[in-house]
């Protein structure tokens, strides 16, 4: 290996292999291919698919335990940065597009305690997903800006924010929760069922849904008798 001063800085050093290093590096990746292959040889057609999709899995779950999911500012940069792709992506999906001002609003003082809370997941420091609340005093609660990451889907982060969100709610004695959402999104709809919302009459005149759903959430409790959702 061959260590070399930077001309910009006088405090970086690059190091870079040598052919010497190269053909050192080669020889150790080709041992590590044989390995591998004297585990593999062994093992049938299907077993190495089973192994392949449990190590997949596991791969999937280590990353799910890395998620952080939060309450964030509006404002902060990690919140902007779900809500413009939340806003993007809506755009792309819905039949006539999606404008925010024909929308019914959350805004960021709805979704700044105490009148609301935006949650926002990230893994390793990055944004992946959000989700946010509206309070209404002793009305119903209101479920918003439900989105994640396409790079973070599969990881079971949508139905963790939904019960994160859920147990904010709870801590703040709401019994019921609301939302609405459009026929296009077809996951999202799933998700809610299976997370026992029901389908209800329209309860308000959002321009862009399709489908109204409520929850009835049990009696009060703490968020940490509630405990964090897991994937």
């Amino acid at each position: 290996m061959r260590v070399e001063r930077s001309g910009a800085d006088g405090r970086v050093r690059t190091a870079r292999l040598t052919e010497e290093g190269r053909a050192e590096r080669a020889t150790l990746d080709q041992l590590s291919d044989d390995a591998a292959a004297a585990l593999l040889t062994p093992l049938s057609g299907k077993q190495r698919t089973r192994l392949v999709t449990a190590m997949a899995e596991v791969e999937r779950l280590l990353t799910a335990s890395a998620v952080d999911v939060a309450p964030c500012p509006p404002g902060d940069a990690a919140a902007r940065f779900c809500l413009r792709a939340y806003f993007a992506e809506l755009a792309r999906r819905f039949d006539d597009g999606f404008d925010p001002e024909l929308s019914i609003s959350a805004a960021d003082a709805e979704m700044t305690p105490p009148a609301g809370v935006l949650l926002v997941a990230t893994l390793h420091a990055e944004p992946i997903g959000c989700g946010a609340l509206k309070f209404h005093g002793d009305a119903p609660a209101e479920i918003k800006r439900m989105w994640v990451a396409p790079s973070a889907r599969g990881l079971g982060l949508g139905r963790r924010l939904l019960g994160e969100l859920e147990a904010h709610a709870a801590a703040r004695g709401v019994r019921t929760l609301r939302l609405e959402t459009n026929r296009s999104l077809g996951e999202a709809i799933g998700l809610y069922r299976a997370a026992g919302y029901r389908e209800v009459t329209a309860f308000n005149d959002e321009h862009y849904a399709d489908h109204w759903f409520e929850k009835h959430l049990p009696g009060p409790r703490t968020l940490d008798e509630c405990g964090p959702a897991r994937p």
